[in-house]
């Protein structure tokens, strides 16, 4: 397998990582996106005459089309479907951060995958940026002593479409961004979360949105770490990037501290109408295609597991939970 050309199919494009993630994957040598399957076929053909691959209307043909992994980029409450549609009939499947909408649905997903021999990743890409690699570096080697708290941010513009409807999101901006940064934490320390403490915003920031677009979340990890995570739809559309990840990480020793945006030059052109920032750094959605087509091309098991986006899940809903009640939550969630 490692002569020949990995196959991989995108399976949907309602999430917008999926334009990125296909534009990495045409700049690897050795990978082909082998067809494109979209709910929307105008849609679909639209982006297969853009990408110039095939446009595959039926799923089943899709899936049929001698792949060996899929990428599944659906709206949340899909993940499990297409999964499920996929799981056996491909080596390896990517799919797009939440795991699902549900905890009941993420478990189906974990367990459809064990059952057909099929290896499951779930997409945090935000483990491959370069200012993270080096941060999680830094920590390993003790540079600032034993950590005591983390200071974190994940700010975004609003999205809209499917993400503002609670049956096909299962959430608002808490359940976007609280998954990103948590795997982070779990990711650097090995540790999970034990509790949260949420103060959530319905239509704070957008009036009428009829969903959360703002919190404040506090976590006490298995490790004595306590971290906060600020986290929002905020930044409007003449902002000149997509919003943030910040992590201040607090030791005995010294403090670390990362900023994913400050990889950037800023461009202000006409044709944009504003000034935008362009990363200089690392690309992180070319670190996630590099590794998963290495999982697929390799047979090794995943780097990023369903069970990390399983922990990463349950802490977003724990979250909604504990601002429901006005209380903390604790971990595993029951009932």
């Amino acid at each position: 397998m490692s002569d020949r050309r990995i196959r991989i199919g995108m399976m949907s494009f309602a999430h917008m990582h999926a334009y990125s993630y296909a534009v990495c994957l045409q700049q690897m040598p050795d990978v082909e996106i082998a067809g494109i399957w979209h709910e929307d076929a105008a849609q679909g053909e639209a982006l297969a005459r853009e990408f110039a691959v095939p446009f595959i209307s039926d799923v089943e043909r899709f899936l049929d089309a001698g792949l060996d992994g899929v990428i599944i980029c659906s709206a949340n409450a899909h993940h499990r479907r297409d999964v499920e549609r996929a799981a056996g009939r491909v080596r390896a499947i990517l799919c797009e951060k939440p795991i699902a909408a549900t905890l009941e649905d993420g478990r189906a997903i974990i367990e459809r995958c064990r059952q057909t021999d099929t290896r499951l990743q779930i997409a945090f890409p935000v483990r491959f940026h370069p200012v993270f690699e080096q941060l999680k570096r830094l920590l390993d080697s003790g540079a600032a002593g034993r950590i005591l708290a983390a200071e974190c941010t994940n700010h975004g513009s609003m999205p809209g479409g499917w993400f503002v409807d609670r049956a096909l999101s299962g959430g608002g901006a808490v359940i976007d961004h609280t998954v990103h940064v948590v795997d982070l934490l779990r990711w650097f320390w090995g540790a999970e979360v034990q509790e949260v403490y949420a103060e959530i915003g319905d239509s704070l920031l957008h009036p009428d949105l009829g969903i959360d677009d703002s919190g404040m979340l506090s976590f006490a990890l298995a490790n004595g770490v306590y971290a906060t995570l600020d986290t929002s739809w905020s930044r409007p559309a003449a902002y000149p990037t997509w919003g943030d990840v910040k992590i201040e990480a607090i030791g005995d020793g010294g403090v670390l501290y990362a900023d994913m945006s400050r990889q950037h030059i800023s461009v202000s052109s006409q044709q944009s109408g504003k000034t935008q920032w362009r990363d200089w750094g690392g690309n992180m959605d070319l670190g996630l295609m590099r590794d998963f087509v290495a999982m697929v091309r390799q047979g090794h098991e995943p780097s990023i597991t369903g069970e990390d986006g399983l922990a990463a899940l349950e802490v977003a809903l724990a979250a909604y939970r504990s601002a429901e009640r006005g209380e903390p939550v604790r971990l595993p969630l029951t009932g």
